[in-house]
């Protein structure tokens, strides 16, 4: 199956590059570009991409403001974040904000088009210093507020989240409807005092219910 790509970098030089190199691969195609976060979720929702490229610092709205609105706009569209920054303040926001995946720009071609690869498949991917701040945020002691037990389906559900799987994914995968997905996840989000999917992924992290 051909990935969709909107490419999301406010530099043209390096937008152009990363188009270089997916344009020449026939499991890709390059949707669109765009130079800021409001232009990305503007041309998202138009072109609807399965993978988005999405740098973090740019002008006016940034990649994690972007990202969050994806997240409520467009559910089913994988971010995969491709930075030069991989510091705590890049790297938590972005994916609490519900980024799949997390590169930097340093990343050699071939590890690029597999992650691409592997964020349409919705995986997570992670570069290796990105992941030892996670693992490590995790590590640390975190105070957690008494929360009522979630059922076995329920953490089912929420280990298939923090893996990225979409509603309908979720629901197939456990032979259930996806309406009852949906009410299993506003039951979890109530016994974890969260709003979203990619808060009760980290609060689910914060309280050892995810590992």
């Amino acid at each position: 199956m051909t990935i969709r790509l909107l490419i999301v970098d406010d530099h043209p030089i390096v937008r152009d590059g990363l188009r270089g190199v997916f344009e020449g691969d026939p499991d890709f195609e390059v949707a669109g570009e765009a130079g800021d976060g409001a232009e990305a979720v503007e041309r998202a929702l138009a072109l609807t991409p399965d993978v988005v490229l999405m740098d973090l610092r740019m002008p006016g709205t940034g990649g994690v403001e972007a990202i969050r609105r994806l997240r409520e706009l467009a559910p089913a569209v994988r971010v995969l974040v491709l930075t030069t920054y991989d510091s705590d303040a890049d790297v938590l926001p972005a994916v609490e904000a519900g980024a799949t995946g997390y590169l930097l720009k340093d990343a050699p071609r071939e590890e690029l088009v597999r992650a691409v690869r592997a964020a349409g498949d919705g995986q997570s991917v992670l570069a290796p210093s990105v992941a030892q701040k996670l693992l490590g945020r995790m590590r640390e002691p975190v105070p957690a507020a008494p929360v009522e037990g979630l059922t076995e389906r329920e953490l089912e559900v929420l280990r298939l989240v923090a893996a990225g799987s979409t509603n309908k994914e979720s629901a197939r995968r456990l032979f259930i409807s996806e309406a009852t997905v949906k009410t299993h996840l506003l039951h979890l989000y109530a016994k974890l005092g969260v709003r979203d999917r990619a808060a009760a992924v980290a609060e689910g992290y914060k309280r050892g219910l995810l590992v």
